[in-house]
């Protein structure tokens, strides 16, 4: 199976994952030609060179007009207002009010309309308004509807942090274009790369404060929170946000799991730099490889248990899938003296029994842990994305063994039956139809 793994030790933006997987391509210089072409008015992508802690990448310059946009993040330490002048790694961030940097070496000429396009579209905008500017790109409509469903997970956790409806919320400057440039510049990558599964690394967000347009929030900022909810995420000791909510978008969207690297046969390997330096090489590192069709080893880790309350139980097991555990369950048992109990059981992969091991004897009241292996048998999933009369929604498809299963994304119909003021199950029936 092709594989995609992303690697996000250091958080994630659009323009790093972008660099990363352009790495993986043959002819990067066709891929960029092809970007500029695509009908973003004043927009420019470049590729340049880019060395952190010794490690040779590529780094993503997408300038609009002659202005390449980057933040700051703040330092709450001595003063409120103070700002670190390094330069941000992640520029196309959600909310964020950016310090803009001219570069006049720059040789450009456009016309008056474009240049109206270009104000225009880099301020703030509304989801319709960012849709129409996907909509008339020339880029096939698969990646249409990707990038627009990827705009819709960032419009809904606005929405959510804002409480307001989803077509009143404002994307500020993940609306602006070179924002627009990132995911659909991503989109485009993954449909010429055409992994089978693409799969991601917990991801490091960050911590400290960040500047955004509505004053000084904590990292990670609270859209960027809302979209990574359900995602292994963890902070660490390096201040600035590393994860913006473009980047969290795209990885929602396209990973289909978030783990540690599977066991596969590494064909390619890209590296997309960041602009600022830390002491850890601050890149995205994308493995392209193979992974075995067949059967593979998980491990099974169980206890018995008779003395924990359900909320205890609920919360250890959330414990067990925020650090990647494959499937929690619980089965009903009778123990000695006729005593009710449960079967608590954690599957996850064979090289990280030790890790789960040690998280359930840390949650539960069990003394010890026993351990099973076993062989599965999996289908081949994908994501595809259908049109619906609520938009696009995404669909879960798995495929193999002379078996096809479609079912539709849960938290896309979650957030249908909120802004429609329909239950879970009439969404579902309007569906069905699709569902094939």
């Amino acid at each position: 199976m092709k594989t995609l793994y992303l690697e996000c030790n250091m958080g994630a933006a659009g323009d790093m994952l972008m660099a990363a997987l352009l790495e993986l391509l043959p002819d990067r210089e066709s891929f960029l030609e092809q970007l500029n072409q695509i009908g973003l008015p004043g927009v420019t992508v470049t590729l340049e060179k880019s060395v952190k802690c010794g490690l040779a990448g590529s780094h993503i310059v997408v300038r609009v007009g002659d202005t390449e946009e980057s933040s700051s993040d703040v330092s709450l330490q001595h003063d409120h207002d103070h700002e670190r002048h390094n330069d941000h790694d992640h520029h196309h961030e959600f909310n964020h009010k950016h310090h803009h940097e001219n570069h006049h070496d720059h040789n450009h000429e456009h016309t008056h309309e474009q240049d109206k396009l270009t104000h225009e579209h880099n301020h703030h905008g509304s989801l319709t308004s960012i849709n129409a500017v996907i909509e008339q790109l020339e880029v096939s409509d698969q990646v249409k509807q990707q990038a627009q469903a990827i705009y819709h997970l960032i419009a809904a956790a606005e929405s959510e942090v804002h409480q307001v409806p989803i077509e009143l919320v404002h994307l500020h400057e993940v609306g602006a274009l070179d924002a627009i440039t990132d995911i659909v510049g991503v989109c485009l990558l993954i449909e010429a790369i055409a992994p089978d599964q693409v799969l991601a690394s917990p991801v490091h967000v960050g911590s400290g404060h960040v500047r955004c347009a509505h004053g000084i929030l904590p990292v990670p900022a609270p859209a960027t929170a809302n979209i990574l909810r359900d995602v292994p995420i963890y902070g660490g000791t390096i201040q600035g946000e590393l994860c913006t909510p473009t980047g969290a978008a795209l990885l929602k969207f396209f990973a289909m799991r978030f783990d540690s690297l599977p066991v596969m046969r590494v064909a390619q390997i890209g590296y997309g730099m960041g602009k600022k330096d830390f002491a850890v090489a601050n890149c995205v590192r994308a493995f392209l490889g193979y992974t075995s069709e067949q059967g593979d080893e998980v491990a099974e880790l169980s206890c018995n248990l008779d003395d924990m309350t359900p909320e205890a139980l609920a919360f250890a097991q959330e414990q067990f899938f925020a650090a990647g555990a494959l499937d929690v369950y619980t089965t009903p048992i009778g123990m000695k003296k006729s005593r009710p109990g449960i079967l608590l059981t954690c599957m996850c992969r064979r090289d990280a029994t030790d890790q789960f091991a040690a998280l359930m004897l840390q949650h539960t009241t069990t003394l010890g842990v026993r351990e099973s292996i076993s062989r599965r048998y999996t289908l081949q999933r994908e994501e595809i994305i259908r049109q619906t009369a609520f938009g696009p929604v995404r669909f879960k498809k798995a495929t193999g063994h002379e078996v096809v299963k479609m079912k539709p994304e849960y938290e896309d119909i979650a957030r249908i039956a909120r802004e429609n003021k329909l239950s879970f199950a009439a969404v579902m029936e309007s569906l069905a139809p699709i569902n094939t």
